[in-house]
């Protein structure tokens, strides 16, 4: 083998592995994902109900602005919304 053949077949060596590693995958190992059967569970423990509703885009802008400004989730910010503005 040609000394050019053996570096071909090592950068073809070297590209296959940069392309099989998915950054995504190395996140991922990081912090495992708890499956949706498992989250559902959770979430009924404590208490949460899933409720879906439509609202324009630059409500859902603003929500998620003030979610990361004040370092909540929009969940827990639109459940402290609503029970501040159905107290009696």
């Amino acid at each position: 083998m040609k000394k050019t053949d053996l570096e071909k077949q090592k950068a073809l060596k070297l590209k296959g592995k940069l392309n099989a590693g998915n950054p995504l995958n190395r996140l991922a190992d990081a912090a495992p994902a708890v499956d949706r059967r498992e989250q559902r569970r959770l979430d009924q423990a404590a208490g949460l109900v899933s409720f879906p509703v439509k609202l324009h885009q630059p409500l859902i802008a603003a929500l998620n602005a003030k979610a990361q400004a004040d370092s909540i989730s929009v969940n827990e910010l639109v459940n402290t919304l609503l029970a501040e503005a159905l107290k009696d």
